[in-house]
């Protein structure tokens, strides 16, 4: 083994170091994509997604060279490591590249196009004095036209820094929205556990609760409801999973204002000022001027 001193990048990622935290970006592997794709010159856009309806599997001209379209979107994929903000735009794209159609070509060059007004961007750990975990978690209803399946996403913090999140699809169609909801709960309470695990192994055990932050009232009275009846049977293993988990006072499920679920912005696309708002507390941001040293 070898010490090469302070990390200053690793796998393309570089790593700032600053009085208050660290910085990670890939401004060089996003110049790098946007190259690739001919976009040097492209007009750039405030978000990396529209607020229509999802991409449909069926509409619109076959894209001439899938290929292209599939290389771009592996490597926006990685792009994601750094840059929550693009998580469900990548996600959108990334389901459809069985069956191309030059709507989803278009979709994959605004993303390129937001990239392009954005590149210096990253994510910021900073210092925080609080190791409790807090996660927000949102599910969009039936939201793919094609398949009538559910998107949901989540985001983890670590004190003051995101440390985890995810945008996907649900595997399964949902009868109802709390169903989408409560299986949403369910992904981001195992994720959590996970942390807790890591984080013992870590030397760092979390001793409060994981406070879980959903904005569906119905979702919430499931977790701690103990009737079951004909409209939950067929989600039981999430309910009691979560259930359990509650009851040993490791999660807390909270209701938090649609207003103020940060998991929107990977659930679907929003207007400019809503994504610009959750897109700021996503701990991505333009890199600090002074480093450690100067």
């Amino acid at each position: 083994m070898k010490d090469l001193g302070p990390l200053s990048s690793f796998l393309g990622i570089s790593v700032t170091r600053s009085q208050n935290g660290l910085f990670l970006n890939q401004t060089a592997y996003a110049n790098d994509i946007i190259q690739r794709a001919g976009l040097n010159s492209c007009n750039t856009v405030s978000t990396p997604v529209d607020t229509q309806a999802k991409l449909s599997g069926t509409l619109g001209a076959p894209y001439h060279n899938p290929t292209e379209y599939r290389s771009l979107a592996g490597a926006l994929q990685y792009l994601t490591f750094t840059r929550p903000d693009i998580s469900y735009a990548v996600q959108q794209i990334c389901l459809h590249m069985h069956a191309l159609h030059e709507s989803h070509m278009l979709a994959l060059k605004r993303i390129l196009r937001y990239i392009k007004g954005t590149t210096s961007l990253g994510l910021f750990i900073t210092k925080s004095s609080s190791n409790s975990l807090i996660s927000y978690t949102d599910a969009d209803w039936a939201g793919c036209p094609d398949t009538r399946l559910s998107t949901s996403g989540y985001c983890m913090y670590l004190g003051d820094n995101l440390i985890s999140w995810s945008s996907k699809r649900q595997a399964t169609v949902s009868r109802s929205s709390a169903e989408a909801e409560y299986r949403g709960v369910a992904n981001v309470v195992a994720e959590s556990c996970w942390v807790c695990n890591l984080l013992v192994e870590l030397g760092h055990s979390v001793r409060k609760a994981t406070l879980v932050f959903c904005d569906n009232v119905s979702a919430i009275y499931l977790k701690g409801n103990p009737v079951q009846h004909q409209r939950t049977k067929h989600i039981e293993l999430d309910i009691h999973f979560v259930r359990k988990k509650v009851a040993r006072g490791q999660i807390r499920v909270l209701h938090v204002p649609t207003r103020y679920q940060i998991a929107d912005i990977f659930t679907k696309g929003l207007p400019r000022i809503l994504f610009q708002e959750f897109h700021n507390s996503l701990c991505v941001c333009n890199p600090r001027v002074s480093t450690a040293g100067e």
